[in-house]
């Protein structure tokens, strides 16, 4: 046989098994039509009673449509469907929807505070279940409001509230460190993992929800009623116990090496503040046994710029930035000693992983510790390597206050 002739064959058989492919993807079992189905980018579980609400956000296409110019509706329809279990709940949604839902494109999922308090477990349980759903979704509690409302106020830069919740969480993790995103594969992870308990980032809402629900709250420049990501909430296993302010939040990313960039202020000598801006920060855990007792030394690099002068202070005197540095890793200390210890005395369960360190690197010490973490979680102990470095000071070397006419 000719080598041109042993191309062909080869050649015909590749067209003849590329043109069963396509058979089959064009022929797909399961395939669905795009206009029979409802596309669900946000949910709200919240608990009434002893059933469960869920709430779902469904988009209308033709109002997000710039060519089409919307019809001055709301962009996006709210289901909701109530009992006893939430997989009968999103069936149910159907009395109501003349689609089925489709949570292929889901951004969000906000879970009401009484029913985190009740425990999650199931919720998680279903939605891991589900073939159909992504799992990169960021989960949220609703503080002091229903997760339902949170998910139905409307805002003026994304027109699909489950978007401007998704993008809200996930620019403020980047840039502001107190909060953080958690999809659902790692939520599941911190509750089957030894030695750690999970937090969610909360979202409280601002205002009337009544309004926020009304087109007419993004017809102004500031929105009556608005949602604002907001603390962290702190689990027990898989049950809601507390939550933590703004400070304690920052402290618990600061240890979880969470911060990819942030803001804080230093107080000048002779008063007013200078502002650092946080470009990069990188912290590691080492876990150590000093006296039979756990320690975890942590072990931290962070580099920072000078980001605003509000103060009369040289920049340009070595010793002025040594300050800086040196004051910087003092108030790092002092923010994660905060919160450990708050965590420690009030709700004693390990959201650091503490427990967790020690079973990655002393899985021995782990196997006698274990089954006694809850007492011994209380007692740890830590030990600091913090490092700032400030290698930039903006375009300009000096404050131009020192320099005003008086």
């Amino acid at each position: 046989m000719s080598r041109f002739t042993r191309r062909a064959g080869k050649l015909l058989l590749l067209l003849l098994i590329g043109s069963l492919a396509a058979s089959v993807v064009s022929g797909c079992w399961n395939r669905r039509e795009l206009d029979t189905l409802g596309i669900q980018l946000g949910t709200a579980i919240d608990k009434v009673g002893n059933q469960y609400r869920v709430s779902v956000q469904v988009v209308i296409p033709s109002e997000l449509s710039a060519k089409a110019g919307g019809g001055g509706r709301s962009p996006v329809a709210m289901y909701e469907a109530t009992a006893p279990t939430v997989f009968e709940a999103f069936r149910k949604l159907t009395e109501t929807s003349s689609r089925k839902i489709y949570s292929a494109h889901i951004r969000v999922l906000i879970i009401g505070e009484s029913l985190a308090r009740e425990g999650i477990a199931n919720v998680l349980d279903l939605l891991s279940r589900n073939p159909e759903a992504r799992t990169d979704f960021y989960l949220m509690i609703a503080h002091k409001a229903p997760a339902n409302q949170i998910l139905k106020i409307l805002t003026s830069l994304e027109k699909i509230p489950a978007e401007n919740l998704f993008y809200a969480l996930d620019t403020s993790a980047k840039t502001w460190a107190p909060t953080t995103t958690v999809t659902i594969e790692r939520l599941i992870e911190q509750l089957v993992t030894d030695g750690m308990s999970p937090v969610l980032t909360g979202v409280q809402l601002e205002g009337n929800a009544r309004e926020g629900e009304n087109i007419s709250n993004v017809q102004q420049a500031e929105s009556r009623t608005r949602t604002r990501i907001t603390g962290l909430a702190i689990f027990r296993a898989d049950k809601l116990i507390g939550w933590l302010n703004e400070i304690y939040s920052k402290g618990y990313n600061y240890i979880m090496n969470n911060v990819t960039s942030t803001v804080g202020h230093q107080i000048c000598p002779d008063g007013g503040y200078i502002v650092m801006e946080v470009i990069r920060s990188k912290t590691k855990l080492i876990p150590k046994v000093v006296d039979g007792k756990p320690v975890i030394k942590v072990k931290m690099k962070q580099v920072a710029s000078v980001a605003d002068v509000e103060c009369k202070i040289d920049l340009t005197k070595p010793e002025t930035i040594e300050m800086l540095e040196k004051n910087g890793e003092k108030r790092l200390q002092e923010i994660i000693q905060g919160v450990v210890e708050h965590v420690q005395k009030t709700y004693n369960t390990d959201i650091f992983g503490f427990g967790n360190t020690f079973h990655q690197y002393k899985p021995q010490q782990w196997e006698k510790w274990k089954g006694d973490w809850d007492e011994l979680f209380p007692q740890v102990k830590l030990e600091y390597d913090i490092e700032v470095q400030i290698p930039k000071i903006g375009t300009t070397n000096d404050a131009f206050q020192n320099y005003l006419k008086k």
